[in-house]
């Protein structure tokens, strides 16, 4: 038995917003790998996660519709980076008043995600002590600080850094209030092997079809 309760509910978010210009522009979370958008495998991992899903992206919201998810559109203008799209969502959390004080934030180009993601990252938040509010992932190496966890009651804290500072850097904020960190294997697959580039989404369709 886990010495930890299970992670408190948890609303996921699907960071889409980005402009994907090393595959042409368009949206990276529609590359289909074997046959399924990337879109389509993140929300399959996290629907049995997380207690809801909204989707980050900006421009014409209508383009997620057949997801039937809310979408919520960046409020820092000129494509700010993942701070302002965690900012939307934690913004579009407190506007639900259901309680829930946690979410997740995924992007929208990593087609193996975890299945334990949420449960995770709570444990490595816990491991550091109530003093820590923040947890991100890593793999192998690699820091991932979009695969993260944050607290609604630090919104307007970044608020303040985005609007204010001007800040974007999501290390430099992590860091000013603690992170915990959560670790995965690297192999045989990545699991937040992302999708930049059409070698990247060759490279992921065999790995998709091996696991099969």
């Amino acid at each position: 038995m886990s010495e930890f309760p299970p992670p408190p509910p948890t609303f996921g978010l699907v960071l889409a917003g980005g402009l994907a210009r090393r595959m042409g522009g368009g949206d990276k979370a529609r590359i289909k790998i074997a046959g399924i958008t990337i879109l389509d495998r993140v929300l399959a991992t996290l629907s049995g996660q997380c207690v809801g899903m909204v989707i980050n992206a900006n421009g014409d919201v209508s383009r997620f519709a057949d997801t039937g998810l809310e979408v919520v559109s960046d409020s820092v203008p000129d494509f700010a980076g993942p701070l302002a799209g965690i900012l939307a969502g934690l913004d579009w959390l407190a506007k639900q008043d259901n309680g829930i004080e946690w979410m997740v934030s995924v992007p929208g180009d990593c087609p193996f995600l975890p299945d334990d993601l949420v449960e995770r990252l709570h444990q490595a938040r816990r491991e550091m002590g109530a003093g820590v509010p923040l947890a991100c992932a890593r793999s192998g190496e690699w820091r991932h600080p979009v695969v993260g966890l944050w607290p609604l009651a630090l919104r307007e804290n970044l608020r303040q850094a985005l609007e204010v500072e001007g800040l974007h850097k999501i290390e430099v904020w992590t860091a000013r209030h603690g992170v915990a960190i959560a670790d995965w294997p690297d192999q045989p697959v990545d699991p937040f092997f992302n999708v930049n580039t059409p070698d990247d989404a060759e490279r992921a369709t065999r790995i998709a079809l091996q696991q099969r």
